[in-house]
């Protein structure tokens, strides 16, 4: 499975973004798909997953009401709508693949492929 995450930029704080991740493959329905982030000096940090069929969704709490995960299988591709963006959002975003067939998991330990990431920065 090969991810590339695409959307990142410069944004002033209050306005939003959207992450794009196309992945390959055929079975991309059956894959929980989630973002990560990670910011200079600290450790890469859960964002959000979403289950193969769309139907089932986590947030990390710093980011719930602000951030939504959504998938469009017919495209390969999943989301990341960020709204009300904080300087604290900056960071640069990953989006992960699981393909062990589970239910959803926020540890990064269980994704098995990751995209180069993009960058995500937010000025106040």
């Amino acid at each position: 499975v090969q991810l590339q995450a695409s959307g990142g930029g410069l944004v002033q704080a209050g306005g939003s973004l959207r992450l794009s991740c196309e992945a390959s493959g055929r079975t991309f329905s059956t894959y929980n798909m989630a973002w990560f982030r990670q910011a200079p000096g600290k450790e890469r940090e859960f964002v959000a997953v979403i289950s193969g069929s769309g139907g089932s969704t986590t947030y990390a709490g710093s980011v719930k009401g602000r951030f939504t995960i959504s998938r469009d299988n017919a495209k390969n591709t999943v989301y990341l709508q960020m709204n009300s963006l904080k300087p604290e959002d900056t960071a640069v975003y990953y989006c992960a693949a699981d393909r062990s067939g589970q239910q959803i998991e926020s540890r990064s330990i269980r994704y098995g492929y990751w995209g180069p990431g993009t960058q995500v920065t937010v000025s106040s």
